[in-house]
């Protein structure tokens, strides 16, 4: 088997292996939008479902508070009609926005208005009546059964809602069992095409390995006086090698590591559209049909936003692989408990940052004394470090920064809190900050996301807690609990993990 046959095999194996690898990624790519449509879907009929059974929950629980105030007098029966009178037309409108768009059920959630505001009117007049003094006016006005039909109505306006959300829940349900089935199979079917790749490669390495043996033990056994033989055999020899040594170097890399395919492949896109572009510029555009314009148009637009979206997306691939990485080795030590003083620790904290604060128009103040703990201090290095990292990067320009830590001791815990006045976070991303990956606010300072959850996965590797409070425009305290003294009776070592 030649050099020349060998390298054109490899080159078709790792072809068959990129179409492969493009085909997955086409269909993945479908199957998430797909999916994410199902999961839209069937997220605005799980709502509105809650919703209505909501609505009817508090028209019932109203109902029930007025019969207890029309039957005991006690005003303490008011109490749940109040709360669910007053949340009704809040539930009337969360089903009227999930309901924006389907004219059948706008139509239901209006019917539904105008019940919920007729029992709302009788209940009230009833009430109404009873704190009069007027009871048997009251009672006569329930005796009508006009709340009861207005109830009935209601019940079967939201049963006219429910049934049909019941029955898309239960198709969209379907669909995605479906999307899912096909995506096990495409996962299967592309990593066995991929493995069969990688087979032959090897099988291809392994024949040309042993035909290259033979042909090293004949040159050894040829007449030393033929020298030319030898010379020319030596020449075919070092070709060989060479190119077991380029083929080795594609299977190490390219085929054990698809990623690399991506951006390779990536960059051959983007020779050929240069290629492609250069070609173009060199013709008139004034004589284009709309078929040529359209390409003009893609080459230009939308082919290298394509192939700058999936260099940034490899790019950002690796970079949170490394970080999972680091996350997972630091999650692996061993904490050593030590007496700890916090007062010092953050003086030396505070210290390493003092330059970069100055450049930033930023004060750093401890306000001790600080109480002192037995802790592993390194971990406790790290959680307050990052910390102050988060706050100074994310000062507010606008303004001179302000960062503030103190600490107090409640019984056996410790709690230390680093506060600033910075750009501040939205409260619906007070929780998701700590998720691996996750920012909030303006992504226009460098990270990965993974800062805010290592301080947490540390913390509470120390039997702490790390929580946040904020206000955007005004500033962030992060508040860390901690034992007064950390043990690790029930923590085994990180070699018998």
């Amino acid at each position: 088997m030649s050099g020349s046959t060998v390298t054109r095999r490899a080159l078709l194996m790792l072809l068959a292996a990129a179409l492969a690898l493009l085909a997955i990624i086409v269909m993945s790519g479908w199957l998430a939008d797909s999916t994410r449509q199902y999961s839209g879907s069937l997220s605005r009929m799980t709502a509105l479902r809650v919703a209505a059974g909501t609505l009817l929950s508090q028209l019932q629980d109203a109902e029930i508070g007025q019969r207890g105030y029309l039957l005991t007098e006690d005003r303490r029966y008011l109490k749940p009609y109040e709360a669910a009178d007053a949340a009704v037309e809040s539930t009337i409108a969360r089903l009227r926005e999930l309901a924006d768009g389907n004219a059948d059920e706008l139509r239901i959630v209006d019917r539904l208005a105008v019940l919920a505001a007729g029992k709302r009117e009788e209940l009230a007049e009833t009430i109404a009546l009873m704190k009069a003094g007027r009871r048997d006016e009251s009672l006569a006005i329930v005796r009508t059964g006009r709340g009861m039909s207005l109830m009935d109505d209601a019940r079967r306006s939201l049963a006219d809602l429910i049934t049909p959300a019941d029955a898309q829940l239960d198709t969209q349900l379907g669909a995605l069992t479906r999307q899912a089935r096909i995506s096990g199979w495409v996962a299967n079917l592309g990593g066995l095409f991929i493995l069969l790749v990688v087979g032959g490669a090897v099988w291809i390495a392994l024949s040309y390995t042993r035909a290259l043996m033979q042909a090293q033990r004949a040159i050894q056994s040829l007449n030393d006086s033929l020298e030319q033989r030898v010379s020319d055999r030596t020449m075919e020899l070092q070709r060989a090698n060479d190119e077991i040594q380029r083929f080795a170097y594609i299977v190490s890399h390219d085929l054990r590591a698809p990623l690399v395919n991506v951006m390779g492949f990536t960059s051959e896109l983007e020779a050929g559209l240069a290629s492609v572009t250069a070609d173009l510029d060199r013709r008139p555009a004034e004589g284009d049909d709309p078929m040529a314009a359209e390409a003009r148009r893609a080459v230009a637009e939308d082919m290298p936003e394509a192939i700058g979206f999936i260099r940034t997306s490899t790019t950002k691939m690796d970079r949170l692989i490394n970080a999972i990485l680091a996350l997972s080795r630091q999650g692996s030590r061993t904490l050593s408990p030590e007496p700890v003083s916090m007062q010092a620790l953050l003086e030396n904290a505070v210290g390493s940052f003092r330059h970069r604060a100055g450049e930033l128009r930023c004060a750093i103040d401890i306000a001790g004394p600080l109480p002192s703990l037995v802790s592993d201090r390194l971990a406790l290095e790290q959680v307050f470090g990052n910390l102050l990292d988060n706050a100074i990067k994310y000062l507010d320009p606008a303004r001179p920064g302000r960062i503030a830590i103190r600490g107090r001791a409640e019984e056996d815990r410790l709690t230390f809190e680093v506060a600033d006045n910075g750009r501040g976070i939205a409260p619906q991303d007070h929780e998701r900050i700590f998720e691996l990956f996750r920012r909030s606010g303006v992504q226009d300072r460098p990270g990965e996301g993974i800062g805010l959850a290592y301080v947490r996965t540390l913390v509470r590797r120390l039997q702490g807690d790390v929580t946040v409070d904020s206000v955007p425009g005004q500033g962030s305290v992060f508040r860390i609990s901690l034992p007064r003294i950390l043990t690790l009776a029930s923590e085994k070592p990180a070699h018998d993990a």
